[in-house]
């Protein structure tokens, strides 16, 4: 019989009622209703954040029958992650205590099509449209309201999602450890999408709503500093990853809405089976288990195999460059060849455009056909007084003319990135790679035309 209380929490504009499926599911497999959560939560209000929900969250378990601090489990889905994701992380060092002693609550965190980097849709859905369609239709302040800043939050390549993988992926200690202290975390995902007039509205590789690439929680981080003049190695560096490596289940014939609304007694059974690990070589077992058939899975919906990236440009006092342009490509006799299937799919966030989210299609690219990568960075201050300059850029490699504002130079990747240890393309996956270069007055060498003494 099941030994902990569950909560259930919805993804955006949705409600409690929409676990009820689960719900039904969960006691006939022998859980006592009275211990079954159903979370509620305000996302159509412009003025709530998803930190906001984090901590009613939390107020919530303390006026619930959950307020006696007992260990429980989740299941979550789309938006409802990024909350739970926030509750556990904190935001300051002050909270590292209560993060922990929350880490060490949550047993189990399993994610029903998660928005863990947020959804091709969010930036549809902050239009006049979006107000239409999924604005509150209840009257009073909020009337029409999407919620904007829930939204901003879920857009591609967000500031927000960008800083909480910061603060739970590639934090240390782990957020989610190889033992029973922090949760174990599932993940699983749709193949199917809402079919061909749902097409029209969202990108590819996608289960309707999300992006297969965006719901799994093992990233990478690459970093790319060019303030310094240093090695290449020491230039460019991958975060260490802390965490335990977090299985993701791929469901044929399900989407975002039938996952949650329709779930099959197949997803059942493996969610009651992800709910009793107790121990890491059991998670690692369970992984082993239902990983395996991911492949035909895979196949079976002929699924291409997408992979996607976040970027951010940054100057080194941590400002962000708005007007810049990424290239991935190759360098072969001392020349740049540009992979023109990397960039095109590629969405800047809309309130601070230093962030672009690339979704890139491999089997498009064939990234096993290419060697010796190299990005290209082309970045304008959009002003002659300054400009950005990076150490050691171009290497001596062959690189366009450049212009008084604009700085246009080609990095070759440290062999690591190539290395059969860490790849740098590797589907299903998102990696957040983050440029940093100064920014100088002009004109470089010599007296700036910014700041000068004399008449």
């Amino acid at each position: 019989m099941p030994s902990r209380p569950i909560v259930l929490v919805h993804g955006y504009s949705d409600q409690g009622e929409s676990f009820k499926a689960w719900q039904e599911a969960l006691t006939q497999r022998g859980y006592d209703a009275t211990t079954i959560h159903l979370g509620n939560y305000v996302s159509l209000s412009n003025e709530i954040t998803i930190k906001d929900i984090a901590e009613g969250f939390e107020r919530a378990l303390q006026n619930c029958a959950l307020k006696d601090g007992s260990p429980f489990d989740a299941i979550v889905h789309s938006t409802g992650m990024l909350v739970l994701r926030e509750w556990l992380a904190g935001t300051t060092n002050e909270d590292n205590e209560i993060a922990e002693r929350r880490q060490a609550r949550l047993k189990h965190l399993i994610g029903l099509a998660p928005a863990t980097f947020g959804s091709p849709m969010a930036h549809k859905g902050r239009s006049w449209l979006g107000a239409v369609f999924k604005g509150s239709k209840v009257p009073g302040p909020d009337f029409m309201e999407a919620g904007d800043l829930v939204l901003s939050g879920l857009e591609l390549g967000s500031g927000y999602t960008w800083d909480l993988a910061h603060r739970d992926f590639f934090a240390d200690p782990a957020v989610y450890g190889r033992s029973a202290a922090t949760p174990y975390p599932f993940i699983f995902v749709g193949l199917r999408d809402y079919g061909a007039l749902g097409r029209l509205a969202t990108d590819p590789g996608t289960d309707g709503t999300v992006r297969w690439a965006g719901v799994g929680f093992n990233s990478r981080k690459i970093n790319v500093n060019l303030t310094i003049e240093p090695t290449r190695r020491q230039r460019i560096t991958i975060e260490p990853w802390k965490n335990v490596a977090v299985p993701q289940v791929f469901l044929p014939d399900l989407n975002h809405g039938t996952i949650l609304r329709e779930p099959s007694k197949a997803l059942v059974d493996m969610v009651l089976e992800a709910l009793d690990v107790a121990s890491g070589p059991q998670y690692e077992a369970w992984a082993a288990k239902h990983c395996a058939r991911n492949a035909a899975a895979l196949k079976s919906r002929r699924a291409r195999r997408w992979q996607q990236l976040i970027v951010r440009a940054t100057d080194e006092r941590g400002d962000g460059i708005s007007d810049y342009f990424v290239e991935l490509g190759t360098v072969a006799d001392r020349r740049f060849r540009r992979l023109r299937e990397f960039d095109m799919h590629v969405h800047a966030y809309s309130e601070n455009r230093s962030y672009r989210c690339f979704h890139v299609d491999l089997d498009r690219l064939k990234p096993e056909n290419h060697k010796a990568l190299a990005l290209r960075v082309i970045a304008s201050s959009g002003t002659e007084l300054v400009g950005y300059h990076g150490f050691n850029s171009d290497d001596g490699l062959d690189v366009p003319a450049r212009e008084r504002n604009k700085w246009d130079a080609i990095i070759e990747f440290d062999a690591s990135i190539g290395s059969k240890d860490v790849k740098f393309f590797y589907p299903y996956t998102t990696t957040l790679v983050e440029l940093r270069m100064n920014r100088e007055p002009m004109p470089l060498n010599q007296g700036s035309h910014v700041f000068w003494f004399g008449g």
